[in-house]
């Protein structure tokens, strides 16, 4: 067929199907299905964003890889969205009574993750916000054994868990008049039951400070039935104070000040109930004591970084004593107090253990897990033939005098 140059396309039907027998200008070639090319790669545009609003667009993403190793992306879901904005600004939260406790859980390890509960501005507001909603669930059992850093470190922080049934201040060296006595003897915690005070160097006046609220006010440790008090300088003097707890069903006086006779024993038994008892109690041990809780995690940060603070700080006589070739007596000095804190649980090993429990028909667990051998008639009828032969006079109400008013006004 022939064709001249102003005709067109010429199509020819054969067997049902239209074809192209020839054409007089090229024409481009029809556009393919493939919306990207084979060699086509992506880049998301996120470096290029400002560095404030950098980190919020990349949280919104979830990247992973598959199996051939190509990155792959995914948006997160509205919820953990809508977590992450409230973890990043839970300071601001007004209250969270009523929140549901699967989301507030959620929500504590965000905010956690993002380092709320570790910066000063923020953790004591959200650690107040989480305990006057779910109380013990964020802490329950706290155990601060010879960390006395962490206290002069966090003691705005500890001050807001305020539903706490046990704690464990052994060996922090507080003294009589140590910031956190205020704590303890507050409402805040008057669900305390256990209480560690062991080697913090409490006097007499001490004792009284501790148990003033207790003894005049009816409020404070009023629920507490386990003290420890080993390890200090106490006399049987301070010992009348302790009168005010009611509901105090074990203590321990080991390594402290107190001769221990028949007129000491007549006294806990006549005006508490209590009894010496033979074997030493597994309570005392301190093994059952532990952090417990939604914020355990946060206390044990909080102990790392105060134990980073010492040694960003060096002592300024550090380089000189270096210079003049003392460097043993500088290692001797910077490790005293770790050494200090070893000896005291050395000694408290080697003391003669003191401890004394009520006897209201109770099983007292031992450290050999055995019984009292005795039976409460038995104690009765032997305290009552040795009170018979002592010449001590029992022990009268105290009055409330000067250094007590004094306290209260205190508090």
């Amino acid at each position: 067929m022939y064709l001249g140059e102003d005709s067109g396309a010429v199509y020819v039907r054969e067997n049902g199907e239209l074809r192209r027998v020839s054409a007089v200008r090229t024409e481009a070639p029809p556009p393919q299905n493939r919306l990207f090319t084979r060699d086509f790669t992506f880049q998301l545009c996120i470096d290029t964003l400002p560095s404030a609003s950098r980190t919020e667009r990349r949280d919104h993403f979830i990247f992973t890889y598959n199996k051939q190793g190509s990155l792959r992306y995914s948006v997160k879901s509205l919820f953990d969205i809508s977590l992450q904005f409230i973890a990043d600004h839970v300071e601001h939260v007004d209250s969270l009574v009523g929140f549901p406790e699967q989301m507030a859980d959620k929500l504590f390890s965000s905010a956690e993750e993002r380092g709320k509960f570790n910066e000063l501005r923020t953790a004591p507001r959200a650690l107040q916000l989480f305990c006057e909603a779910y109380g013990e669930l964020v802490l329950k059992s706290l155990c601060l054994r010879n960390r006395y850093l962490l206290i002069s470190e966090r003691l705005e922080e500890i001050r807001q868990f305020q539903s706490l049934e046990c704690l464990d201040l052994y060996g922090c060296k507080l003294g009589d008049n140590h910031e956190l006595f205020k704590y303890i003897t507050s409402e805040a915690l008057t669900s305390l039951v256990k209480l560690f005070l062991g080697a913090n160097c409490l006097s007499d006046a001490g004792l009284q400070r501790l148990t003033a609220p207790v003894r005049v006010m009816k409020k404070g440790l009023e629920n507490l039935q386990l003290l420890d008090l080993s390890d200090n300088p106490i006399t049987e003097k301070g010992l009348r104070y302790l009168t005010c707890f009611q509901t105090l069903k074990k203590l321990d006086i080991s390594g402290t000040k107190v001769t221990m006779d028949v007129s000491l024993k007549g006294f806990f038994w006549m005006k508490m109930g209590m009894a010496l008892s033979e074997t030493p109690l597994i309570d005392f041990t301190h093994t059952a004591c532990k952090t417990e809780g939604w914020a355990e995690q946060v206390i044990n940060q909080w102990e790392i970084t105060a134990a980073e603070v010492p040694k960003k700080d060096p002592k300024p006589r550090t380089n000189a004593l270096r210079f003049y070739g003392r460097e043993k007596f500088v290692r001797d000095m910077l490790n005293s107090w770790s050494e200090t804190s070893d000896a005291s649980d050395t000694n408290k090993d080697k003391a003669v253990p003191i401890h004394f429990c009520k006897v209201d028909g109770c099983v007292q667990s031992s450290a050999s897990g055995d019984t009292c051998s005795t039976t409460q008639k038995s104690r009765k009828r032997r305290l009552s033939t040795e009170e018979g032969q002592s010449a001590a006079p029992v022990a009268k109400r105290l009055p409330l005098s000067v250094e007590d008013l004094h306290l209260l006004n205190s508090y």
